[in-house]
C-alpha cells in the first residue's frame, strides 16, 4: 500500500511539477517569515537583553504572563479589544456580503464597474492617509463640525468623546475594508448555477426570494470559511487605524492590545514583555478559531 502511494506521488510530481514550483515561492516565504520567528516566543520567558541576546538572558518562567495578568490595566485593555472585535464582527462581516449582492443585481455594466471602483479605493489607502482624512472631517473644525455651528448647534470634539469613538472605529473601517472584502463573495455569486434562478422564476419567486433560497445558500461554505478565518484574529485588531485616531481622552473606551504593547513594551524597550502579550493574543486567537471551525463543519464550512 505504501509503496502505491508513494509510486502515485512520484507520478503526480512528475505530472504536475510546474504547479510546486508555483507553490514554492509561497511555502518558503511562510516557513521564512511566520515558521523561523516562532522560535522568538522563548523571549516571553525570558528576562530578555539585546546586549545579552536569547542564549546569555536570564530566564524567568510565566513572571512577565503574571505581570499583564495582574495589571491594572489588562481587564480594561483586554475588554476594549474584544467590544471592538465583536462590534466590527457583527457590523462589519454582514456588510461586504450586501454589498456583493447589490452589485451582482445591477444590469448597467458603467454603473457597476463605477460602483465597484468607489467601493474598493478607500482600501489602497493606508491608515495614515484614510486616519487623515477622518480626523479633518471629524476635528473641531471639520465639515461636520462646520455644519453643525452653520445649524447653530454646539460644536462636538468626536475623537475625544468616549461614547463615539468606538462607533467611529467600527464605522470607518467599514468604509475602508468592506469594499475589499465583497470581492470574494462577488466571485462565488459569479459562480452559483444560473438553471437554478431560472427555475425559480418560473415557479414565480422573487427576487428576495431567490436571493434568500438560492443565492445565500449557495456561497454559505464561503461566508463560514471567513468567518472562521476573522474568528482567529477577533484579538488582533491592528495597531494602525487606533493608533492614528485615539487618543489619551479615549484610552478607557480605546486602548486594545496592540496598542497597550507598543506603549508599555516597545516604547519603554520591555520586550519580553510585549512578547508575552502577543503570544497571550495568539493563544487565544488559535483556540478561537479551533472553535469556530468545529461549529462551522456542522454546517458543510469547515477549513479543515
Amino acid at each position: 500500500m505504501k509503496t502505491a502511494t508513494r509510486d502515485n506521488w512520484r507520478k503526480h510530481l512528475r505530472t504536475e511539477w510546474l504547479l510546486y514550483v508555483f507553490l514554492f515561492p509561497g511555502l518558503l516565504y511562510f516557513i521564512l517569515f511566520k515558521y523561523v520567528p516562532m522560535y522568538g516566543v522563548l523571549i516571553a520567558f525570558q528576562d530578555y537583553s539585546p546586549f545579552l541576546g536569547m542564549s546569555g538572558s536570564e530566564f524567568v518562567g510565566l513572571k512577565h504572563f503574571e505581570r499583564f495578568f495582574a495589571d491594572d490595566e489588562f481587564l480594561t485593555v483586554f475588554r476594549n479589544t474584544l467590544l471592538i472585535s465583536v462590534y466590527k464582527l457583527v457590523w462589519g462581516f454582514p456588510v461586504p456580503i450586501l454589498i456583493a449582492l447589490m452589485l451582482n443585481e445591477v444590469r448597467i455594466s458603467w454603473f457597476k464597474r463605477t460602483a465597484q471602483t468607489l467601493f474598493y479605493i478607500p482600501h489602497f489607502f493606508s491608515w495614515v492617509i484614510f486616519g487623515g482624512i477622518v480626523i479633518n472631517v471629524l476635528s473641531g473644525t471639520g465639515i461636520i463640525n462646520t455644519v453643525l455651528v452653520f445649524l447653530g448647534f454646539e460644536p462636538v470634539l468626536f475623537l475625544g468623546e468616549k461614547a463615539y469613538f468606538r462607533g467611529i472605529l467600527i464605522i470607518t473601517d467599514i468604509l475602508k475594508e468592506s469594499g475589499w472584502a465583497s470581492i470574494i463573495y462577488l466571485a462565488a455569486i459569479t459562480g452559483v448555477d444560473p438553471s437554478l434562478y431560472e427555475a425559480a422564476r418560473i415557479d414565480g419567486a422573487k427576487k428576495r426570494h431567490e436571493i434568500w433560497h438560492i443565492t445565500l445558500p449557495s456561497i454559505r461554505s464561503t461566508i463560514l470559511i471567513l468567518l472562521v478565518l476573522q474568528l482567529g484574529n477577533i484579538l488582533e485588531l491592528g495597531v494602525q487605524q487606533i493608533f492614528m485616531l485615539y487618543n489619551p481622552l479615549v484610552y478607557e473606551v480605546g486602548d486594545i492590545i496592540d496598542t497597550y504593547v507598543y506603549r508599555v513594551g516597545l516604547t519603554e524597550q520591555k520586550f519580553s514583555f510585549a512578547t508575552a502579550v502577543g503570544l497571550f493574543q495568539s493563544v487565544v486567537g488559535l483556540v478561537l478559531i479551533l472553535i469556530a471551525n468545529r461549529i462551522a463543519k456542522r454546517y458543510g464550512g469547515g477549513v479543515w
